[in-house]
């Protein structure tokens, strides 16, 4: 009766290590950090794609207890010319320090209430509505600072072979993919892999 539970079990945590296994990639060519000595986790997303409004809740709260030896960075992807503009958008807002007040919103927005803010314009017109002056952001868009974050963010997802998003990089050597809380359980599991091999260093 014992080995068969134990086998049962042994099956079990088998089929859970196979299941987070699939749930992420290992980049063959790590890449850097932006603070070395911490566990870097980097969120690519696109605020038009469903599945990354899926994700969004899950980070939010694993937010609320992130690790204090975890860095973790936004960055929307810039795949394409359709991209590009929001993710000119979201430094453009990030520069004035209003990211927290926007991002849920714009989210919302798009999802729920089906607005299409995917041009300039229509950016600036939905961020005034929040508070964010539209001279300012119109400045911010096509400056220097912020096609110098797009190309880095552009870089870093050809880098990782990126497709898609959401993707969810962890210390530059993992890739997540999904949209549901089975990424944050992965997520959480490769924090404490990285941190592991650190302590044994």
């Amino acid at each position: 009766m014992f080995k068969r539970f134990l086998a049962a079990f042994l099956l079990s945590l088998t089929a859970i290590a196979a299941h987070a296994e699939s749930n992420y990639r290992v980049l063959s060519k790590p890449g850097r950090v932006d603070k070395p000595g911490m566990i870097e986790v980097r969120e690519f997303f696109w605020y038009g794609c469903r599945h990354c409004y899926s994700l969004e809740p899950h980070l939010v709260k694993w937010l609320q207890t992130k690790p204090a030896d975890v860095n973790f960075i936004r960055t929307p992807a810039a795949l394409n010319p359709q991209w590009e503009v929001n993710a000119r958008g979201y430094y453009a807002v990030d520069m004035m320090g209003l990211t927290a007040k926007t991002h849920a919103a714009l989210f919302h927005a798009i999802h729920v209430a089906g607005e299409r803010p995917f041009d300039q314009q229509s950016l600036a017109r939905f961020y005034s509505k929040l508070g964010v002056d539209p001279a300012a952001f119109n400045g911010n868009y096509n400056s220097f600072a912020v096609s110098g974050q797009v190309a880095k963010g552009r870089k870093l997802a050809q880098d990782y072979g990126l497709e898609g998003v959401p993707a969810v990089v962890v210390n530059g050597k993992y890739v997540i993919s999904g949209d549901g809380p089975a990424v944050i359980g992965t997520l959480n599991e490769l924090i404490a892999k990285e941190r592991a091999a650190t302590r044994r260093k």
